[in-house]
């Protein structure tokens, strides 16, 4: 067994690479090197200011420090006995990879979902989600931009993803991966789905960057990540949400 502190770099080193190549990726195309040509996109008019960004990025890495921690504490040897893991790729169907990819990101938007709705109960709020809050007008840098508390329950998940299906390292990559790309997306400012999404069925069931932004500026509604299905259940999205995606998408296209 590897000492924990080697095992943890490891951990914290991947998890805040992620954070600055991916999240800097969006950061540079958007914000930096297309941002007039791309100005049809932005959901908000208004600008964050590097004072934001910087805040973000100090948030963002204590986030990834906690993120960390229960990611180790996910796949230690303690755990291990209680966990579903396993390491041969070939002890289940090479199908369930991204079958249990998809279930992993399903149980994350519900466990996302009520983890957000108790967050913003007010007495919880002040002292844990307003540090994410803060950030009125995303941008990526905002994506890891929590609390230490909360980058705790946020990386609870990971916890119980291997307590509940079986999940091979391989697929809890991917999982941390996709989460990660789309939470960026969620937090990116800019909206970017095509034109045609708007009269899919996949429209009523997934969330847009227009769908998290709505919930940064109005603070309340819209809790889900990466689903329209819980808040339309439990009747907590915004009302007008789909008449600002509309407003966003007649921007670009000058019509949906």
């Amino acid at each position: 067994m590897k000492p924990f502190f080697e095992v943890f770099s490891s951990a914290f080193l991947l998890t805040i690479a992620r954070y600055f190549i991916i999240a800097g990726i969006f950061f540079l195309v958007f914000y930096l090197l297309f941002p007039k040509s791309l100005l049809r996109n932005k959901i908000q008019s208004r600008l964050a200011g590097k004072a934001d960004f910087l805040r973000e990025m100090l948030h963002s890495s204590i986030s990834s420090i906690m993120l960390a921690i229960m990611a180790v504490f996910a796949l230690s040897d303690g755990l291990r006995p209680y966990t579903l893991i396993y390491t041969d790729l070939h002890e289940y169907s090479l199908l369930w990879v991204p079958l249990s990819l998809l279930l992993t990101l399903i149980v994350h938007d519900a466990y996302f979902y009520w983890m957000h709705r108790i967050l913003h109960h007010k007495k919880l709020f002040k002292i844990t989600h307003l540090v994410h809050h803060q950030s009125t007008n995303p941008s990526p840098w905002t994506s890891y931009s929590f609390h230490f508390l909360e980058a705790i329950a946020e990386g609870g998940v990971m916890v119980l993803l291997v307590l509940v299906m079986p999940l091979h390292p391989l697929t809890l990559g991917l999982f941390a991966l996709s989460s990660f790309v789309i939470n960026v997306y969620g937090h990116l400012g800019y909206e970017i789905m095509p034109k045609r999404f708007r009269n899919s069925f996949l429209f009523e069931i997934i969330n847009t960057s227009t769908f998290h932004n709505f919930h940064h500026l109005k603070f309340k509604g819209n809790y889900g990540l990466y689903l329209r299905v819980w808040d339309r259940l439990m009747k907590t999205e915004h009302p007008d949400y789909v008449k600002e995606y509309d407003r966003i998408q007649n921007q670009r296209f000058g019509g949906v």
